[in-house]
């Protein structure tokens, strides 16, 4: 028998211990092991439940057990969830995690305490939910040079964009009914502010380039300030807007890294992900693009991938799985208008066809962009593929004739 604990009864916490009793005899086979859940840490109480024997409050009792060999953090968020984590592994015992905000913070600290002590700190379920793409990163594609990574990691922003587009929501009329549905928190600011989507793409930018990305290293930007005429401007050219999370590695190693709204031709496979699914896509020499696609969160899907590490855990507790990341850099990061794209530029002006020629003469070949539901006084278009910042000079440079209202990257 195998004894592990579960810190946090939550969403996920509840779904780990559902899986784990639901599918007992065939995880058990898979895992070579019985596993039994010997404790289980929350500050609350829950006496109604089959298995309420089993909570304690004392964090102190898992981490002197020497019977409990993996542990399982579902608590989320830094603190207490890094002190414990951390405590854990020096004391000789496995972590699995779903909290991307612990990973994205402090992975390359614990992974680097996990190698010192032949332990494993896993942590599937942190990007995706039930997602298969930590384990197929590391694995599947371990012979691929990774290029670039990039995709749809918020499933509520997606959600709200999907209304937007499909039905003409307002994003405040979205987001009020993701929260009736339950696809948003009552503060969903970590989502439609994009810090969500940041910490993930932090996960997988360490994971497939090597070095630690920290969060505050990534330009990160939300969906608040996209409106119904952005959105039908998007459609005038043959597109949709996408959050997107992206990471490319540069030729001098470092990496362009940024999350932000952007705008996503119809013909790219990205486009057609809708409601709160997610799509990863991922750019090797080898393979050429391969894509991860499904529901990014949700309490059964997250516990599965939570249970694929417990099991992993079991099956390697004398010999560590291969997970690793050096730590990282100041400059890794390249400062985001240092990257390169095409943009999408919404401006007001008050002589269009001035502003047309003017803008010709600038950017060179530019495509005008029109819609019904344009104001007045607006001109719209996207860039010539260039340096950002060069782009941000030529528009400073017509600012007598142009007020940039919103700029927003083209997505490759």
């Amino acid at each position: 028998m195998f004894n592990i604990a579960i810190m946090g009864h939550g969403t996920v916490g509840s779904g780990v211990v559902e899986v784990l009793t639901k599918n007992h005899a065939g995880i058990a086979a898979k895992a070579a092991n019985e596993i039994n859940i010997k404790y289980i840490l929350d500050i609350r109480d829950f006496p109604d439940l089959p298995y309420s024997d089993k909570f304690i409050k004392d964090f102190d009792i898992i981490l002197n057990d020497p019977d409990v060999q993996v542990v399982v953090e579902v608590m989320g968020g830094l603190n207490p969830a890094y002190d414990f984590v951390k405590k854990c592994l020096l004391a000789g015992k496995s972590v699995v995690t779903s909290n991307k905000e612990l990973v994205a913070a402090k992975g390359g600290e614990l992974l680097e305490i996990a190698k010192e002590n032949n332990l494993n700190f896993l942590f599937e379920a942190s990007v995706g939910g039930g997602i298969p793409i930590i384990r197929p990163m590391s694995q599947c594609l371990a012979a691929n040079e990774i290029i670039e990574i990039l995709g749809i990691l918020n499933g509520t922003t997606n959600f709200i964009l999907t209304k937007m587009i499909d039905e003409g929501m307002s994003f405040d009329d979205a987001l009020v009914l993701a929260k009736q549905l339950g696809y948003a928190e009552a503060d969903p600011s970590a989502d439609v502010e994009g810090k969500d989507a940041c910490r993930k793409i932090c996960i997988l930018a360490s994971l497939a380039f090597g070095r630690h990305v920290y969060p505050s290293q990534v330009a990160t930007e939300g969906i608040t300030k996209i409106t119904s005429v952005d959105v039908a401007y998007a459609a005038a050219w043959g597109g949709v807007i996408k959050l997107i999370g992206k990471a490319v590695k540069l030729e001098d190693g470092k990496l362009d890294c940024c999350v932000a709204p952007m705008l996503v031709k119809n013909d790219n496979q990205l486009s057609s992900v809708t409601d709160v699914f997610n799509a990863i896509v991922v750019r090797g020499d080898a393979t050429g693009d391969v894509m991860f696609y499904g529901k990014g969160a949700g309490k059964l899907p997250t516990a599965s991938a939570v249970v694929a590490d417990v099991i992993d855990c079991v099956k390697h507790v004398s010999a560590r799985k291969y997970l690793f990341w050096d730590e990282g850099y100041t400059d890794y990061v390249i400062d985001s208008d240092q990257g390169e794209a095409a943009m999408y530029v919404r401006c007001k002006t008050a002589d269009s066809a001035e502003a047309a020629t003017v803008i010709r003469d600038t950017f060179g070949n530019v495509e005008f962009l029109f819609c019904k539901e344009a104001p007045a006084h607006e001109i719209t278009f996207i860039t010539p593929k260039g340096k950002i910042s060069e782009i941000n000079k030529k528009l400073k440079s017509l600012g007598a004739l142009l007020e940039v209202i919103k700029t927003m990257r083209i997505c490759e």
